[in-house]
């Protein structure tokens, strides 16, 4: 991770995602974490408070998955598949409310790849439109397809809030640190299908262990 906080552009973390999947398209969650923490430390943090409430759960889950990965069973947590398979088949995720295992590897990572929708959308937002577009809105219509149907109203209402005081477009486009805004919106086509395939493939399996709404 050092070369990427050394010398960020948001090409470098996005496409970071296309080494998450290896050739049986396993989902790699070393190479996931890692991407996950460029995005937090080198880009949601760089744009301020506002997505603090995002960034500071994502950074909860990401030291839970660490230390799943490097603890006792860390042979079973190599992949997304593998850890499924370790922890559905030794009853050790919470299926219908939480209690025993809050913390277990499936919950972990379904809040990040609810985040990780989120981020995805607000992007191809911020890609495809035009260059007056609010970026309130933009990321508004993003949360609302993503992350608020799992946020209580209260939430919900003061993020909606928050999001009313986002920069500019432009703003956005200049942060990810790649050039002009034609040339990130350039690369946001090149390297959000990578994130988007990383997303669809971890969606498949959840989807076939009845995972999705995992208390």
């Amino acid at each position: 991770m050092g070369d990427l906080e050394s010398d960020f552009n948001l090409k470098v973390v996005l496409v970071s995602f296309k080494q998450c999947l290896n050739e049986e398209e396993e989902v790699l969650l070393d190479h996931y974490l890692a991407g996950w923490r460029g995005l937090v430390s080198r880009f949601l943090n760089s744009l301020g408070a506002i997505f603090s409430f995002i960034s500071k759960d994502v950074t909860a889950k990401l030291q839970i998955m660490e230390r799943l990965c490097s603890g006792p069973q860390r042979e079973h947590y190599s992949s997304l598949q593998s850890m499924v398979a370790y922890e559905v088949g030794n009853q050790l995720v919470d299926l219908e409310r939480r209690s025993h295992h809050p913390d277990s590897g499936c919950r972990t990572v379904l809040r990040l790849h609810r985040a990780l929708r989120w981020l995805q959308l607000f992007l191809e937002g911020l890609r495809t439109s035009p260059e007056d577009a609010r970026t309130a809105v933009l990321c508004t219509d993003s949360y609302n397809a993503s992350l608020a149907a799992y946020h209580p109203w209260i939430i919900r209402r003061a993020v909606t809030v928050a999001f009313c005081t986002l920069p500019t477009r432009k703003v956005f486009l200049e942060a990810m640190n790649v050039g002009s805004p034609e040339q990130a919106v350039e690369m946001l086509g090149e390297a959000l299908p990578f994130i988007e395939h990383v997303y669809s493939v971890s969606q498949k399996l959840y989807t076939e262990h009845s995972l999705l709404n995992l208390p």
